[in-house]
């Protein structure tokens, strides 16, 4: 059987063919390849879909045959230096490419940290930042939804658990959001740039809890008895402030998108709706926010859903299509079904208690806005961000009668 390197029936993972119609082309994928796919990422660089829930249980629960650390791959020599993969592939000193006992150490004081997060409190600061933001347009009866409120609510959220004053935080989230929401080339150009200038306020913070600590979550992580390295802390707070930004904030988008264009979240003549834990529940099985991830290498050859892996292959954790699986994908609602791969498995999965406390956050948010505008209305159809990675949307206009604010 041929290697993915050299396969002649690879599916393109980029492209319209992809963008257009996701959930088509996993479908596609999963009839003509079974749940592992051999695929070409940009630039036509070869790596392995898993696209069945199965293979995809198998391969995160199986950390020493599919490994983090991306050193491994066997096809460095082939991507070249400006490939818009790599922020997603070079080893960093986070605890997101850390293996082993040294995995266990990071993400133990890492998880340790974020349970000693009042998530009562988390509740009650995210009301707070709901209705200041749905202050500043809630007498023009209209507003853009994704720039005005749904993406300002969790970086913000997320800095006061890390204990940023209110008025770093808003500069923090200006910062964050001006780089995710420009263009990809942007992106490549900068992101050094950004990313050493977020390096250095985290440290600055750290500096700060060191002398100063505080029931926060870097004043934690100074104080686990796993002896973190400023290094390690900084490198793990970006981890928490960016993916918890990016991911919640598609969480809540998509979440809104479909109560505002599926009438069984409609408000009925009684003035009941399906509740919002069932739209976010609904959104993690059909629109989950990070759709692909990358992803593992193989430490040996094996075989996984009928196909011949080599060492140091790359494996695409092919999330979203996992839980379109026909095999295991739940009825329309999925009304307590828990078991969608939205925020992966086994040791390199969302660390306990992060997915609770964006949970939180996305409820709340949800919840405040449609108490308060309740005639929320789409002024558009809703567009898609065109990403393989992540599934959001691009805008979210909104129309609603205006409420006067004293």
């Amino acid at each position: 059987m041929t290697d993915v390197a050299h396969r002649t029936d690879a599916v393109p993972l980029y492209g319209e063919g992809y963008r257009t119609d996701p959930t088509g082309w996993y479908e596609r994928v999963r009839e003509k390849h079974g749940p592992v796919a051999p695929v070409l990422l940009e630039g036509d660089i070869p790596a392995w879909f898993v696209c069945g829930y199965r293979e995809l249980h198998q391969v995160t629960t199986d950390s020493a045959l599919f490994a983090r650390d991306t050193r491994r791959w066997n096809a460095w020599e082939t991507v070249p230096d400006n490939w818009p993969l790599l922020p997603h592939l070079v080893h960093n000193p986070s605890v997101m490419f850390t293996e082993g006992p040294e995995h266990s150490r990071r993400a133990g004081a890492l998880s340790d940290a974020l349970a000693s997060v009042d998530q009562f409190e988390v509740a009650n600061q995210c009301e707070r930042i709901a209705d200041q933001m749905i202050d500043r347009f809630a007498g023009a009866g209209e507003a853009e939804l994704m720039g005005q409120y749904v993406s300002r609510i969790p970086l913000r959220a997320t800095a006061m658990m890390c204990g940023v004053p209110e008025s770093e935080a808003r500069v923090l989230v200006d910062d964050v959001m001006g780089v995710m929401n420009s263009s990809a080339t942007v992106q490549a150009a900068d992101q050094m740039a950004v990313y050493g200038r977020l390096q250095e306020e985290m440290q600055r913070l750290v500096d700060r809890k060191r002398a100063l600590p505080g029931s926060d979550v870097p004043s934690h992580l100074l104080a686990n008895p796993a002896h973190l390295a400023d290094e390690e802390i900084v490198s793990d707070l970006l981890v928490v402030l960016l993916q918890s930004h990016q991911q919640t904030t598609n969480w809540i988008g998509n979440t809104i998108g479909l109560m505002l264009t599926d009438e069984r979240f409609a408000i009925t003549l009684s003035g009941g709706r399906a509740s919002v834990g069932d739209a976010l529940n609904e959104v993690l099985w059909h629109d989950t926010p990070t759709q692909n991830y990358l992803g593992r290498v193989a430490t040996r050859d094996t075989r996984l859903g009928g196909q011949r892996i080599r060492a140091g292959d790359l494996l695409v954790l092919g999330l979203a299509a996992a839980n379109a699986d026909p095999q295991v994908r739940p009825a329309e609602g999925a009304v307590g079904n828990r078991a969608m791969m939205s925020f992966g498995h086994g040791e390199h999965g969302c660390p306990y208690p992060a997915p609770e406390i964006a949970e939180i956050i996305a409820k709340t948010s949800v919840e405040v806005l449609i108490d308060r505008l309740p005639d929320l209305v789409p002024a558009a159809d809703l567009a898609w961000r065109p990403s393989v990675w992540t599934r959001g949307l691009v805008r979210l206009p909104v129309t609603f009668t205006p409420t006067y604010v004293p």
